[in-house]
């Protein structure tokens, strides 16, 4: 949240160990907030007993998930006109 309690990014953490929805808003990018939000999620994951998570990352994302141990997996697909790759962390690969 900001000052004012608006909130500045978002993202989701399902049942089945899939994280979605993951957004800071773009005044708000390059300042940790989308790093604490996947951390939180995936501390959330580990909590639950998941010793795997999943995500489709935007091509130009990756990167930001390759730093928190995430690694690609498969081939490029489109979703809403987007290039996507999904994404895999496993517990045992994990810092």
């Amino acid at each position: 949240e900001d000052d004012q309690g608006n909130p500045i990014g978002t993202g989701r953490l399902l049942p089945d160990g899939h994280i979605g929805r993951m957004a800071v808003l773009r005044e708000w990018r390059g300042k940790g907030v989308g790093t604490a939000l996947l951390r939180t999620l995936m501390q959330e994951g580990e909590k639950r007993g998941f010793r795997k998570l999943v995500l489709a990352a935007q091509l130009q994302a990756m990167p930001f998930y390759e730093k928190e141990g995430f690694v690609a997996q498969g081939n490029v697909f489109d979703d809403a006109g987007i290039p996507h790759r999904n994404m895999v962390w496993l517990k045992s690969r994990s810092k």
